[in-house]
């Protein structure tokens, strides 16, 4: 089980920093929002300010799993909010850009939450994607070594199963991990896109979607929350381009983030269209 925390780490100073994509972390390519992690854990080294309100990311290649360089820029400055642009690269190629609003703890403000988290069961009354399918042929994705998921929904026979709405829930841990709750939230808002489109296709469509951009805004941390529940909507599909709404709660039923974006078709090389 892999550390999300330790693997988004960051190191320098000074508007320049240095992480390494870790292999762990890897599903197409490294996961879009492992790389988001990093950049929004530049943004807070280089920033005066201590939590991250909103972030809007633009995945521009597929790096390697090796060193990357993290430039930061501050844009605007003040005692509530900062705003930074971070720029990933590698060996002189753009891999991520994003903008991220920083802001202060404990800001005076309106108050109200009509957020109402869906009526999904608990965790405990899940199978996990272990006990569902003990010996994956292909194996899952690296990432999915260092996460536990409970999916709302499950078909035993993949291949046979009925098409659904572009819509996907479950419940995720990370064993592994010991703080940094952003990043847990980065990662399941990224990948659970993907996995609302896949319900309402077939699995050899002929196509996989990887995100061009992923929008989120912040509205509580939640780091003694062991599960996190996501959900997905991918309503509208045309012309090559998928839109999704994503969702994270807290096992206290509370709404701690929520993203959205565009994914791009593209032919996938693995199955026949």
């Amino acid at each position: 089980m892999r550390d999300l925390a330790v693997d988004a780490a960051v190191t320098g100073g000074n508007g320049r920093y240095e992480a390494e994509l870790v292999p762990d972390w890897s599903a197409w390519g490294p996961v879009g929002g492992y790389v988001a992690a990093i950049l929004a854990r530049a943004a807070l080294a280089h920033g005066s300010l201590p939590r991250v309100a909103s972030l809007s990311c633009h995945f521009l290649s597929v790096g390697r799993f090796a060193p990357v360089d993290v430039e930061v820029t501050t844009l605007r400055r003040s005692k509530r909010a900062e705003s930074v642009r971070c720029s990933m690269r590698q060996d002189g190629t753009a891999v991520a850009d994003a903008l991220i609003w920083l802001a202060s703890d404990h800001l005076d403000g309106l108050r109200h939450d009509a957020a109402a988290m869906p009526d999904v069961p608990a965790p405990e009354e899940l199978r996990s994607f272990a006990e569902l399918i003990p010996d994956p042929d292909p194996p899952m994705p690296p990432m999915w070594n260092s996460i536990e998921g409970k999916p709302l929904v499950w078909h035993d026979d993949v291949g046979s199963r009925p098409l659904g709405e572009p819509y996907y829930g479950a419940w995720y841990r990370f064993p592994g991990h010991t703080t940094d709750d952003m990043a847990r939230q980065l990662v399941i808002l990224d990948t659970i896109a993907w996995s609302a489109v896949w319900h309402a296709h077939p699995p050899d469509s002929g196509f996989i979607a990887p995100n061009l951009d992923l929008n989120v805004q912040f509205h509580r941390p939640a780091p003694e929350s062991e599960w996190l529940f996501g959900e997905g909507t991918a309503e509208v599909a045309e012309n090559g381009l998928i839109g999704f709404r994503n969702r994270i709660w807290s096992d206290e039923r509370e709404l701690l983030a929520s993203a959205s974006g565009q994914l791009i078709c593209r032919p996938d090389r693995t199955t026949p269209r």
